[in-house]
């Protein structure tokens, strides 16, 4: 079952770990939309750089410092994705509280390490 992932700090960058994830995700046939801040394509998928309020995101996967998540907490929670995934870096205890008021379940995990096992 694929699932409809929000790479969240998605980068142009080839050696960026976000760019590597929407290529790998893809390869994994998972629906991938991105965000970030310069716009582009990765693979075949559009990074915007304007907030868009995607429908039945069952993923966001955030490569974003917990310092750059600030501004984003109401767009991830408006989201009501089934679960955010915080890759190495980006751990964050003040958004893991908010997202328990929410019920939106998170994990501290690699998303590249999670797609290779299987466990994604």
């Amino acid at each position: 079952m694929t699932k409809k992932t929000l790479v969240l700090g998605a980068s142009l960058k080839p050696e960026r770990y976000s760019n590597i994830a929407i290529n790998r995700l893809r390869k994994y046939n998972h629906s991938v939309k991105a965000f970030g801040l310069r716009g582009g394509e990765v693979n075949d998928v559009i990074i915007d750089t304007e907030l868009i309020h995607y429908d039945a995101i069952d993923t966001v996967t955030l490569y974003l410092n917990p310092q750059r998540q600030k501004v984003y907490y109401d767009y991830i929670i408006a989201l009501k994705p089934n679960r955010v995934i915080f890759n190495p870096g980006t751990e964050n205890s003040e958004l893991y509280k908010l997202l328990d008021e929410y019920n939106i379940e998170y994990e501290a995990a690699c998303t590249l390490v999670l797609l290779a096992t299987r466990q994604y």
